[in-house]
């Protein structure tokens, strides 16, 4: 009979024994530096200490096994009976799992017993923690003896990588995320991000003499940026540096699968191109999960799973199935997934997109799932602007700056594609709440006035996108251009018989005489836009817009009752309908009329009942119109130097708004007259410091400062 090797208990084991188990376990060497990852590393470790089992997902090459070496090196201390490292990647017979893990244990028992009977009874009682890396193809197996182990024995901790979980019910499961890429903080320096830094260390290994510098440091980032922060490929990146420069391989980084080749000769191969270890996760996956894959290539950025059901369902994939093959994408690290009160939404980070569409094309059905995508965010948008009146009117301003990224997706294939740009126009005007309520007005018109010039025949749809454009121009500060458009649409919207356009285009027409300071103009317009809508219960953009607008014609010509009285009327309709952002403006307005009546103090109230509506919406323009006002009051009620900072803030943060106060004489005048009273009550220097302290502040600390918020110490003024 063979010689048996009796696995002794812990207290009892030799010093040394044939197996050559060494105490302090199997550990590998870390043979590169590692970059980052320091919130992650101190999660890990803070999970390791609370579940017996850890599993660390991620997508192929995004360093789950690295960052498992440089924990295990950090915690290795904590474990009297060693940490032990069984690397399963190379092991294709899901057979042979747990002799490879008794291997690695150093475990060389030739008795006719089951390997799980003497590899629980060598584990036994030692305070030890076992790693099992790259579990992802032989997941059953693993799953069914780290159970048995676990079970077996009390004092074993798991620690398993994976492209996907175990599915074990007391498994604690970390997912890794790729780098953070520059970009992502806007305040980051770009010398420490995380990213920047990895390639910099690898860089540093292929060429000697690398270091990142002032000349080279916005290629470096935009590099990684470009790699969605993914290490695998941004060391295949750094490895072409032997070759080319960092602005060469940027420049070549259209197909990225092909210039990401040639790493080690040591590495696995799913390791030594970046289309390997993507390739690896293909083939993890189901087919249907692979014709998934391919199709969610279409969208742009992240999305949700209601466009996932549209857009990608068909007889091969009923929408029915698409929930449980999301959900096993994102449990295979394909799909990245958000979770906020806004709601859950995935991503395909661009790398992986990339991927896919290579797919989709083979399958030849790009442009069909193009034409589909297109139509499901014309849905969404026509939906939105329904909607846009109503109780659920921040939902839908989250919503769609949300979906901005397939916005403009959808658009560019509106644009590009035969017979399908007339639709561009339809997405385009059904938005006009995105690109004039929600920050949005210079990418708003250089589209339509884009897809104007694609659609030139007269149509419905050309003479919604013309009020839109003019809409548009004078949220900018354009009036001029705001006159033609709102004229043009007026003019064609008579040859095709579309009142409600020759309605709107009066609205238009009135904002920009507003604008031009012609009162007389204006109130004319603005009243028929008025009279018409009211009728025809439009509110949005027609109705109410046009009272808030005509209130302040007559506040101008000095009508305060009146303007007061439409405007109440107007925040009735706003409240019983729930809708937010006229209402602000509305406020805006109140506070106005209110100061022309000599009460400062409700003036305030009502600016600040303004500012915080405001805060729900990324309404830069109407912010800075309050905080002008606001301003005025402050000066009113003799604080000037609050007055002062708040004009200093105000004068940096037009900068990016447009023209300030939209070059309207009846608000330039205003603000000019301001800041001659500042000054005279303040005298040039100290006015001049409260001024200069303000242009320090940002657009939501001159909102906070406005609100009381901010402390507002009198500069200059003791």
């Amino acid at each position: 009979m063979p010689k048996q090797v009796v696995a002794y208990p812990p207290e009892r084991l030799p010093m040394a024994t044939p197996t050559g188990w060494r105490r302090e376990g199997n550990l590998p060497a870390e043979l590169t530096s590692f970059v980052g990852r320091t919130r992650l590393l101190a999660n890990l470790k803070r999970h390791l200490g609370e579940s017996r089992l850890v599993t660390v997902t991620g997508i192929g090459g995004v360093g789950k096994s690295r960052t498992v070496l440089r924990l295990a090196h950090q915690v290795r201390n904590h474990y009297p009976d060693g940490v032990w490292f069984a690397d399963l990647a190379r092991l294709q017979d899901a057979g042979m799992v747990r002799h490879t893990i008794a291997s690695a244990l150093g475990i060389a028992d030739q008795s006719s017993r089951a390997e799980s009977e003497s590899l629980s009874e060598w584990v036994g009682t030692r305070d030890m923690l076992l790693i099992i890396d790259t579990c992802e193809h032989l997941v059953q197996g693993c799953a069914e003896l780290v159970h048995e182990l676990l079970e077996a024995a009390p004092n074993l901790k798991v620690l398993a990588t994976s492209r996907q979980s175990l599915h074990l019910p007391y498994e604690h499961v970390v997912p890794v995320p790729p780098l953070q890429v520059p970009g992502e903080d806007p305040m980051e320096n770009l010398f420490t991000n995380e990213s920047v830094q990895l390639f910099a260390a690898r860089a540093g290994a292929v060429v000697p003499d690398f270091a990142l510098d002032e000349l080279n440091i916005n290629a470096v980032a935009e590099l990684c940026r470009r790699l969605d922060g993914i290490p695998l490929a941004i060391e295949l990146a750094a490895v072409r540096l032997r070759a080319l420069s960092v602005e060469q391989i940027l420049g070549l980084l259209a197909d990225r699968f092909s210039l990401l080749a040639g790493a080690s000769r040591t590495a696995l191969p799913r390791h030594q191109t970046l289309r390997a270890a993507i390739g690896w996760s293909h083939e993890l996956c189901e087919p249907a999960e692979r014709l998934l894959w391919a199709r969610l290539s279409v969208f742009a950025g992240d999305f949700e799973l209601e466009a996932a059901r549209s857009v990608c369902s068909d007889e091969r994939l009923p929408q029915e199935e698409i929930t449980d093959l999301v959900t096993g994408l994102v449990e295979k690290s394909i799909l990245l997934i958000n979770s906020n009160h806004a709601g859950v939404r995935y991503k395909l980070i661009d790398t992986l997109a990339e991927y896919g569409e290579e797919w989709l094309e083979k399958l030849g059905q790009t442009q069909d799932l193009r034409h589909k995508h297109l139509a499901y965010y014309l849905g969404l948008a026509q939906r939105s602007e329904d909607a846009w009146s109503g109780p659920r009117q921040i939902y839908w301003f989250i919503r769609m700056r949300q979906e901005h990224d397939n916005v403009r997706l959808a658009l560019e294939h509106a644009l590009r594609t035969p017979g399908e740009s007339i639709l561009a126009l339809t997405l385009l005007s059904s938005l006009w709440f995105l690109w004039v309520c929600c920050g949005f007005a210079r990418e708003g018109r250089l589209y339509l006035e884009r897809a104007l010039e694609a659609n030139k025949g007269f149509s419905k749809e050309r003479c919604k996108a013309l009020w839109v454009l003019s809409y548009v121009r004078s949220a900018q500060g354009d009036s001029v251009g705001a006159l033609d458009a709102a004229e043009r649409c007026s003019t064609e919207a008579v040859r095709v018989g579309d009142s409600k356009a020759v309605i709107l285009a009066s609205k238009m027409q009135g904002t920009a005489a507003l604008l031009q300071d012609d009162l007389q103009k204006a109130s004319a317009l603005l009243g028929v836009a008025i009279e018409f809508n009211t009728d025809n219960k439009e509110l949005n953009p027609g109705l109410l817009p046009a009272i808030v607008e005509l209130s302040l014609v007559l506040s101008a010509q000095g009508e305060l009752y009146e303007a007061e009285s439409l405007l109440n009327d107007c925040l009735q309709v706003c409240k019983e309908r729930g809708e937010l952002w006229v209402s602000s403006y509305a406020q805006w307005a109140m506070s106005l009329t209110k100061l022309g009546s000599a009460r400062p103090g409700e003036a305030l109230d009502a600016a600040r009942e303004g500012l915080r509506i405001k805060r729900h919406f990324h309404d830069t323009l109407g912010t800075l119109l309050v905080l002008e006002t606001t301003a005025r009051i402050f000066a009113a009620m003799g604080q000037e130097p609050l007055a002062a900072r708040l004009l200093g803030a105000l004068q940096q943060n037009w900068k990016t708004a447009g023209l300030p106060m939209l070059g309207a004489p009846f608000l330039t005048g205003d603000h000019d007259q301001c800041v001659k009273e500042c000054q005279k009550a303040m005298g040039e220097r100290a006015y001049q410091a409260s001024f200069d302290e303000g242009g320090r502040l940002d657009l939501d600390e001159a909102s906070a400062l406005a609100l009381g918020d901010l402390d507002a110490p009198e500069v200059g003024s003791a």
